[in-house]
């Protein structure tokens, strides 16, 4: 709907949801009553986790993974995600300007701090998002691709929903503190897993440690980017409420890895508590590999922070929103579907284009080298990592799958090692990819 608001049809349906929202203000609906995000309070435990396989969806460990927690600036990656969606569909382009309104440049920091009326690249936008947690740049881009920001958070709240996030409910763009704006750990990395599977083509923003704007250079909160190989997104979150959050993604020998962290004491301890997950999982993995039966949380000292979270007196948070309080008041554009224990997302029957001449296959793993708003575009993708790695997909059979008016450029009919090795080499070379196990 969000992609095609100029048609009649989807006209209606924006002035349906946007209906719908005023009235769920006065009296909120069936589903949003049922969570309870009211009940939380400064005596129950905030911390929550859950680490999942990217490929799979598979849950290798949480913990109160569906209780409702505050996302804080972890907010973000939903706003991230409709920006990647209207920039793969053409409805936005890197070089285009993202204007500050009076409302924009109001918001509460952390912020870039543009005057309203002043503006900034899209490019720089989306660094701003994911490096600074900038949030008064985030309520900017939601007013630029939706009007205001009440309306994009309506479609936040209506992707997450296509996308299986059944207990989430946003009303801003930014993550400051609203106590109706709720999540979970495993909405939040059905999010993540959503946003490389979708759009790898944009998932480096996430590993952007600092960059330059207007002559300073702006150095980013994740320290995992600097102190854990292979670790390479997503976001951070903090508020007095929330605790301290993290959605984190990792690689590891061909597999990657996400994990969520909310309601941490510090950012010491949240950091640690992420590294911990993150290893540990691969560590079960490699053993599963070789036949074993184990899990994380046989192989893991859980040290559960259980009561509130006290800020210590020297934690100066990440930066995102520092002393603020809770006012009262891997398919793109997926359908709605049930999400199974295991995360695994629907997908929705492709039809498959093959631009190069048929080879024989040798596996039922693929891998993804990007998701484009055009045939022409995917097959350009695909030319391209033949040239530059072929021997590592020549075996392979390149095709286009296309989904959701979405170009998917992929290599079929891998192995698994073989695929895992593929990705590995590309994204050394900076180029998107993710392996894609049989369906």
């Amino acid at each position: 709907m969000f992609a095609k608001l100029t048609s009649a049809r989807s006209f209606l349906a924006a002035a349906g949801l946007a209906l719908s929202c005023v009235i769920g203000a006065v009296a909120p609906s069936t589903a949003s009553a049922a969570i309870p995000y009211l009940q939380l309070n400064a005596q129950e435990p905030k911390y929550a986790a859950i680490v999942i396989d990217a490929n799979s969806g598979e849950v290798l460990y949480d913990k109160r993974a569906d209780s409702p927690r505050y996302p804080a600036s972890v907010t973000k990656v939903m706003t991230l995600y409709l920006t990647f969606e209207a920039l793969s569909e053409g409805r936005l382009k890197l070089t285009d300007r993202v204007t500050m309104s009076p409302r924009a440049a109001a918001q509460a920091p952390t912020k870039i701090g543009l005057p309203a009326g002043d503006s900034l690249s899209v490019d720089e936008a989306i660094k701003a998002m994911t490096v600074k947690s900038a949030n008064d740049v985030a309520v900017a881009m939601a007013e630029r691709l939706a009007g205001s920001e009440s309306r994009f958070a309506a479609l936040m709240t209506l992707r997450g929903q296509e996308l299986g996030m059944r207990n989430s409910r946003f009303v801003n763009a930014s993550g400051l503190p609203d106590s109706r704006q709720i999540s979970s750990a495993r909405d939040l990395a059905i999010l993540s897993r959503a946003t490389m599977r979708d759009f790898p083509q944009y998932y480096s923003y996430f590993s952007t440690k600092g960059f330059y704007f207007r002559g300073n250079y702006i150095k980013g909160h994740n320290r995992l980017l600097d102190s854990m190989e292979g670790f390479d997104g997503l976001k951070t979150g903090y508020t007095n409420a929330s605790g301290f959050n993290l959605a984190g993604s990792a690689v590891r020998d061909g597999r990657r890895l996400i994990a969520v962290v909310l309601g941490g004491p510090s950012t010491a301890w949240r950091d640690n508590n992420m590294e911990d997950l993150l290893l540990t999982g691969f560590d079960v993995m490699k053993r599963r590999s070789r036949g074993e039966r184990t899990s994380i949380a046989a192989n893991i000292y859980e040290d559960d922070p259980s009561g509130p979270i006290q800020r210590p007196a020297t934690e100066q948070g990440d930066g995102d929103q520092a002393g603020l309080k809770i006012v009262l008041t891997e398919n793109p554009r997926t359908p709605p579907v049930k999400v199974a224990p295991t995360l695994k997302a629907a997908q929705t029957p492709s039809k498959m284009a093959k631009p190069a001449p048929a080879k024989k296959p040798k596996g039922e793993w693929s891998v993804q080298v990007g998701a484009f708003k055009s045939k022409s575009l995917a097959n350009d993708q695909l030319k391209l990592v033949e040239k530059r790695f072929s021997s590592l997909v020549s075996s392979a059979e390149s095709a286009v799958e296309t989904a959701g008016g979405t170009f998917r450029a992929q290599f079929q009919g891998m192995t698994a090692d073989a695929a895992r090795a593929a990705c590995s080499a590309i994204t050394a070379k900076r180029q998107p990819c993710m392996v894609l196990s049989p369906r």
